[in-house]
C-alpha cells in the first residue's frame, strides 16, 4: 500500500499528484510532502512522519517538501525516515523507486513528472503548477530557501497540462506556484502572468473555470487585471498576499506594497467586478507589532472586504531577519491572530448573507459540498455527482455553508 501525505500549499498538492503517479508500481512506499511556512507546519510534518511510521511499520518512508529541504539533517536523523528527497528532486520519478534487484527489468519510461502534475482527472478541480521558487526576500519567510529562485513553466508546457486535465473531464483549473504573479520573469521576453492566462483562454475557448492561486498585488499587470474583472471564464475570486495592514510592519517585512495600495487594489477589483470575492494571507503578531499596528491589521479585513482569510500567527523561522527583531510574546500573538480571524469571520458571514436567494453555478465536490465561482461553499442536494455544475439558489446558511 502506498500513501502520500501533503502539508502546506497548493503547489505541494499538485506535486503530490505527480509523486502518486510515480509510486503507482512501487510496493509499500509512504511519502510526506512537508511544509515549512511556519514552525507549526514543521511540527505537523514531523507528527505526520511519526504517525505514518506507526501505521506502516514495514513501508519505505520518504520525506520531501520545504521543511525537509531546509533542514534535511534533522529529518534524516528521525528513526522513522528512510530517505530525504529535496524539493529540486521531488519530481524525479527515480527518487521514489526502490533500488532495482540485480537482473530485474528496467522500469518503463514515464513522461516527465512536471507533465503529470495535479490530478490526472481524478478531481473536479486540478492544480496546474506554472512556477516555483521566489526571487523576493520577505524578512519572515524561509520558502525561498526551500524552493530556490523563481523558475517559470513555459507556455506550451502549461497548455499541455491544462489540455490533459480538460480531456479527462476536469471542470476547473487552478494555476498555482510559490509566486504565481512572478511567472515569466525568467522566460525569453519576460512575459507577465496576464499573457499566460490569455494563452490558456485562447487555446481552450469552450466554457470552463479558470482560477488563480495567491497573487502579489504589485505584480498584477494590466492584462491580468482586465481578465480577472472582465473574462467570465476567470473566476471572480482573488487571493492576495497582503500579510499586514500596517505600513511600518509591511516595511519591516520588506513587502513591496503599502496599506493604501492594498485597499486601492481591492476597491478597483470590486468596482470593476462587483461579485468578486477577496481572499488574503495575513500575519498576526509580527515582531515589533504594537497595539495600533495590530488594529490596522484588523481594520484591513473590512477595508479590503476580505471574505477568504488565511491568518497565520507569526512564528520565528531560524535564520530569517524577522527572527532577530524584538518579538511579540507568543500568548499575545495567538490572541491577535484570533482577533484577525474573528474579523474575517464577521466579514465572511456578511458576504454569505448577500448570496442567500441568488442562483449560482456550483461545482460539485466529492464530499457532498461544492463551490460557486466566488468560492462560496455550498451544501449539495443528495445524489449530485462530483464534477457536475448545478445551479443552486440557497435559502439559508448552515454551519458556514449556503444551503
Amino acid at each position: 500500500m502506498n500513501e502520500v501525505v501533503t502539508l502546506g500549499c497548493r503547489l505541494n498538492l499538485a506535486e503530490s499528484e505527480a509523486i502518486r503517479a510515480a509510486l503507482a508500481d512501487q510496493p509499500d512506499t509512504v511519502v510526506v510532502n512537508s511544509c515549512a511556512v511556519t514552525a507549526e507546519a514543521v511540527r505537523q510534518s514531523r507528527r505526520a512522519v511519526r504517525r505514518l511510521r506507526r501505521q506502516h511499520p514495514q513501508a519505505r518512508l520518504l520525506v520531501t517538501g520545504c521543511a525537509a529541504t531546509i533542514d534535511p539533517e534533522s529529518f534524516a536523523a528521525m528513526a522513522e525516515v528512510d530517505e530525504v528527497v529535496p524539493n529540486e528532486a521531488k519530481l524525479q520519478v527515480e527518487r521514489f523507486m526502490r533500488p532495482r534487484a540485480v537482473g530485474a527489468p528496467e522500469a518503463s519510461a514515464l513522461p516527465p513528472a512536471r507533465e503529470r502534475n495535479a490530478g490526472q482527472g481524478r478531481h473536479t478541480r486540478a492544480f496546474v503548477p506554472v512556477q516555483t521558487g521566489c526571487d523576493h526576500a520577505c524578512t519572515f519567510c524561509v520558502i525561498p530557501w526551500g524552493r530556490g529562485a523563481s523558475v517559470s513553466t513555459p507556455v506550451a508546457e502549461v497548455l499541455r497540462a491544462v489540455e490533459r486535465h480538460l480531456d479527462a473531464g476536469t471542470r476547473e483549473i487552478v494555476l498555482t506556484g510559490v509566486d504565481v504573479t512572478g511567472w515569466g520573469a525568467d522566460l525569453p521576453g519576460t512575459p507577465r502572468l496576464g499573457a499566460l492566462v490569455s494563452a490558456i483562454l485562447a487555446a481552450f475557448p469552450a466554457p470552463g473555470r479558470l482560477r488563480l492561486s495567491s497573487l502579489d498585488g504589485v505584480e498584477i499587470d494590466d492584462e491580468l487585471f482586465a481578465l480577472i474583472t472582465q473574462e467570465a471564464r476567470v473566476m471572480p475570486h482573488v487571493h492576495l498576499s497582503l500579510q499586514s495592514g500596517d505600513d511600518m510592519v509591511l516595511k519591516r517585512m520588506k513587502r513591496r506594497h503599502s496599506r493604501a495600495e492594498a485597499v486601492s487594489l481591492s476597491e478597483r477589483l470590486r468596482a470593476a467586478r462587483p461579485d468578486i470575492a477577496i481572499g488574503a494571507d495575513l500575519i498576526a503578531g509580527f515582531p515589533t507589532e504594537t497595539a495600533a499596528m495590530h488594529a490596522n491589521n484588523v481594520a484591513l479585513v473590512h477595508d479590503c472586504a476580505v471574505v477568504h482569510g488565511h491568518v497565520f500567527p507569526y512564528s520565528p523561522r531560524p535564520g530569517t531577519p524577522a527572527a532577530r527583531m524584538p518579538q511579540v510574546p507568543p500568548p499575545l500573538v495567538r490572541e491577535r491572530a484570533a482577533e484577525v480571524r474573528a474579523a474575517v469571520s464577521a466579514e465572511r458571514i456578511r458576504w454569505l448573507e448577500t448570496l442567500v436567494g441568488k442562483p449560482r453555478a456550483v461545482l460539485a465536490e466529492r464530499d457532498g459540498t461544492g463551490h460557486s465561482p466566488e468560492f462560496a461553499p455550498y451544501r449539495l442536494p443528495a445524489g449530485t455527482d462530483p464534477g457536475e455544475v448545478v445551479t443552486l439558489t440557497p435559502t439559508r446558511i448552515i454551519e458556514g455553508m449556503l444551503a
